[in-house]
């Protein structure tokens, strides 16, 4: 759930069963989460922000707001490009190439650009619409190699250079960019 803020933008809310009071958190990016147990009432999550106002304004690394609502935005952008772009490269390159995954999920890690579990699972960051498509395609390779091979040894990357001969060239430039917003 989401509660439109002036100060803060969107600020997320987490109901946790098991949680026994409010408490909020802020991420690296300036993004404001309040955990409260599972049925308390919006308007006690509302007091809950204006009471704590100071001091989460104390622990923002983000101090304009206006920020945070372009990065949500930004990010609200983003996600919608990649549901209509990346599931339909990753199945093109998936082909192409005589791989099969289980599914695919698209995600905004602040960290990683994409991932691959051993049940077959897919990850990949919706950021990955903000770089030039021969480093997106590098990554998506690269989490497809991760299906036949879950680690980074010599035969992974003995594959993956079949895939995309230039993956060292790509694999340099992609730590130009960062996939957070």
């Amino acid at each position: 759930m989401l509660i439109p803020d002036s100060d803060f933008g969107d600020i997320l809310v987490r109901r946790n069963a098991l949680s026994r009071s409010a408490r909020f958190s802020v991420s690296p990016t300036g993004r404001l989460t309040v955990s409260v147990p599972a049925r308390t009432p919006t308007f006690l999550i509302k007091k809950f922000i204006n009471s704590s106002r100071e001091q989460i304004k104390a622990q923002l690394p983000v101090k304009d707001p206006s920020t945070q609502r372009a990065r949500d935005a930004q990010k609200k952008l983003l996600m919608a490009r990649a549901k209509k772009y990346l599931p339909y490269r990753l199945e093109f390159l998936a082909r192409t190439h005589g791989y099969k995954y289980t599914k695919h999920r698209l995600s905004h890690a602040s960290t990683r650009w994409g991932s691959c579990t051993s049940a077959g699972t897919i990850s990949l960051n919706i950021a990955l619409m903000r770089l030039p498509t021969p480093l997106s395609d590098y990554v998506i390779l690269h989490e497809l190699t991760h299906l036949h091979h879950m680690d980074h040894s010599s035969a992974f990357y003995a594959e993956l250079g079949t895939l995309d001969p230039l993956y060292r060239r790509h694999q340099k430039a992609l730590r130009l960019f960062s996939p957070s917003l």
